[in-house]
């Protein structure tokens, strides 16, 4: 099926390019979550039209990651976990415990954006990417303490 895509996405494409996908994944995922448009030549031209207003909301959204980047850049986080011998952890650090860490600390960030890239399963401090947005990255270090 083909698409237009109406934002960034990171295995997709760029904002306004047409690519093919998966029928089901268009339908089930990609188009109700509002990220594309079926590629009719009446979303075509609509595209065209709205793509000011498009752009717009594209550079307010990434300029309210960016604000957010700059709060996480200087926040370090301690989280508390059961260890077990040669300091490897009962479980892992998950992603709802970082975004509950930097809830705590007034930066409110949506779990499924933060790339944990394996998991944390050791102690110690562990850089963590945090997708603000397609054009926004932000990095938080996570310092994993034993509990006691």
């Amino acid at each position: 099926m083909r698409v237009i895509l109406l934002s960034d996405q990171r295995n997709l494409g760029k904002r306004g390019h047409e690519v093919d996908v998966k029928p089901g994944y268009a339908r089930n995922f990609l188009i109700p979550q509002g990220m594309v448009l079926e590629a009719t030549n009446a979303n075509k031209a609509y595209f065209s039209h709205q793509k000011k207003k498009i752009d717009d909301r594209h550079s307010r959204e990434r300029d309210a990651a960016a604000a957010i980047a700059a709060q996480i850049a200087d926040i370090k986080i301690e989280i508390a976990k059961r260890v077990g011998e040669n300091e490897v952890l009962y479980g892992s650090v998950t992603a709802a415990d970082v975004a509950a860490a930097l809830e705590a600390k007034g930066v409110t960030v949506d779990k499924r954006r933060i790339d944990l890239a394996g998991g944390i399963k050791k102690l110690g401090d562990h850089t963590v990417r945090v997708d603000l947005h397609p054009e926004v990255v932000a990095e938080v270090v996570v310092s994993v303490i034993p509990d006691r």
